[in-house]
């Protein structure tokens, strides 16, 4: 059964890679599947839970978005729905739960999540890093999106600061830090078809030691 997690930073291809490794190795693909069971165990929407996934807002932060549709004179005496007011604690809780279930049933490929760092005392897991020169990394991420260099350059200044943000907030880690990985791959460079031949034949290479 095989494990595998995948940090990937904006642009390096994670959302291709990730896919087709778990198909190279008859496992699941966990992503969406993710906020998906977060909603179900805490009880809200599943727009609510992929609202908040690896996401790092404060109380204060989700009541304004909340209450933004409202005039000033309807804020007097406003209570915000209970789903903002959960801590996002308890989705980041509730998120680690959810990835050991789902590896722990048929294994599978995790996308992001601090997958790494949850899962490092799993026996078996091989923990896996994409990135690239910035650069290159929004070369790739228009092509792959056919969107323009400006949206491209937002996109990464944004997702890169949203993810290291929900790191180190959460973890105490920096998510580019390479002891978090048995494998850096520099998926601006190395072709994503490469950078999929490769993980598989590690993940493989790595069950087999294991066994």
């Amino acid at each position: 059964m095989y494990v595998v997690t995948l940090s990937a930073a904006y642009g390096a291809g994670g959302g291709v890679v990730g896919p087709a490794v778990a198909e190279r190795l008859g496992v699941p693909f966990i992503d969406r599947a993710i906020p998906a069971q977060v909603a179900t165990d805490l009880g809200v929407s599943y727009e609510d839970a992929l609202a908040r996934d690896e996401q790092c807002k404060g109380w204060l932060q989700r009541v304004l978005t909340a209450a933004a549709p409202m005039s000033s004179d309807f804020m007097i005496g406003y209570a915000p729905p209970r789903t903002v007011l959960l801590p996002d604690s308890e989705f980041v809780a509730c998120t680690e739960t959810a990835i050991r279930k789902a590896v722990g049933e048929k294994g599978g490929v995790i996308l992001g999540r601090a997958g790494a760092i949850v899962l490092r005392d799993h026996p078996t897991a091989l923990h896996v890093r994409l990135d690239g020169d910035p650069e290159r990394r929004v070369r790739q991420a228009m092509s792959m999106g056919s969107i323009s260099e400006d949206e491209a350059r937002e996109a990464l200044s944004r997702n890169d600061s949203a993810r290291t943000t929900y790191v180190r907030h959460y973890y105490r880690a920096d998510p580019t830090d390479p002891s978090h990985y048995d494998l850096l791959l520099d998926s601006t460079r190395l072709s994503l078809d490469t950078c999929i031949d490769l993980i598989t034949a590690t993940a493989k290479a790595a069950d087999h030691s294991n066994g």
